[in-house]
């Protein structure tokens, strides 16, 4: 079973491959004339087997998945037309995408990256992913060569630019984001055949970045909303982290869960699957120390892979409000 995807990752700078270690997939097949239907497009890159992918692997987005599907139609009547020798500019690419943490925009990235890279419109398919402290220097004559050098690995495949926002700050005179807006600016319009850009955060803070630097938004073309996720669909994803694990829930802890993803929601900084994960840390952090009390007690691999409904209730979100 593949494990899902929902691609919780940190905000340091890394180069990712486009697709994990563990699940490789085929290279695209060397076509054997040139393609003149949707199908043989499709076959001679298999970049259908990337959006099955998606969409089996992670839970939800379904307007995400939906626009994914449209941008990779798009890409794929444009290779028709260019092997029909129709005159077309390349369309522009680079993306914003919005939503609060844990929605998976790093994970759709990753995929974004492998269609491109399949259907020819970039040339390596990898991600590198940035925040603002990998772009701006702090000093004259520094942010310049930052974001140049990030630029430089970023070439050929998709730059991610987590919480795009922190890169414009107008209430310090002495920031020096906005050159780092501007050379990025540059490289978006002269060399978006070689790069895409994916800006990500938060949607109201996105809009204002959007509002105070009209050269980014007119270079942004998609912009895609990433919803939340519902209860049921959080339940999913934490079974889904435990089947990962080889972990499962014991007697009525599936209820305590749903209990806790009730009273978690309603509560500040949730950060939906993230915070799924989180919580199932702390909770195999109790389920060990629940069974590291009884040291003379003989442990099956039940006992070892079952979280109980008490591992769950000891959650400071059943605490009585003061």
């Amino acid at each position: 079973m593949t494990a899902p995807l929902y691609a919780i990752p940190g905000s340091v700078a890394a180069v990712a491959p486009a697709a994990p270690a563990a699940a490789p997939m085929p290279a695209p097949a060397a076509p054997t004339a040139t393609p003149r239907t949707v199908g043989e497009v499709l076959r001679n890159s298999h970049v259908e087997s990337v959006m099955d992918e998606l969409d089996r692997d992670l839970v939800g987005l379904a307007p995400v998945k939906a626009r994914i599907r449209d941008i990779a139609a798009l890409l794929v009547i444009a290779r028709l037309r260019e092997h029909l020798g129709l005159a077309s500019s390349k369309p522009s690419l680079h993306m914003c995408f919005s939503g609060n943490p844990g929605t998976g925009k790093t994970t759709v990235a990753l995929r974004m990256a492998q269609i491109l890279h399949r259907l020819g419109d970039v040339r390596k398919g990898h991600v590198v992913s940035v925040t603002r402290d990998d772009l701006v220097g702090q000093y004259i004559g520094h942010t310049a060569p930052k974001t140049k050098e990030v630029l430089k690995k970023a070439m050929g495949g998709v730059l991610f630019i987590d919480e795009a926002y922190y890169l414009y700050r107008p209430e310090n005179e002495r920031d020096y984001g906005q050159e780092a807006i501007e050379i990025l600016l540059q490289v978006m319009e002269n060399q978006r055949d070689d790069l895409v850009v994916i800006l990500a955060g938060y949607r109201n803070r996105m809009d204002t970045f959007f509002q105070s630097n009209p050269g980014m938004r007119s270079r942004i073309a998609h912009h895609l909303d990433f919803p939340d996720y519902g209860p049921d669909e959080l339940m999913h994803i934490a079974e889904a982290m435990l089947a990962a694990g080889h972990d499962r829930f014991g007697d009525g802890a599936r209820a305590a869960f749903a209990d806790y993803l009730q009273r978690r929601i309603a509560q500040p900084h949730f950060a939906n699957a993230r915070s799924v994960r989180n919580a199932l840390d702390r909770m195999r952090l109790r389920q060990a120390s629940r069974l590291f009390a009884d040291r003379d007690r003989v442990l099956s691999a039940d006992d070892l892979r079952t979280i109980a409904k008490a591992d769950i209730r000891a959650s400071r979100v059943f605490a009585p409000s003061a």
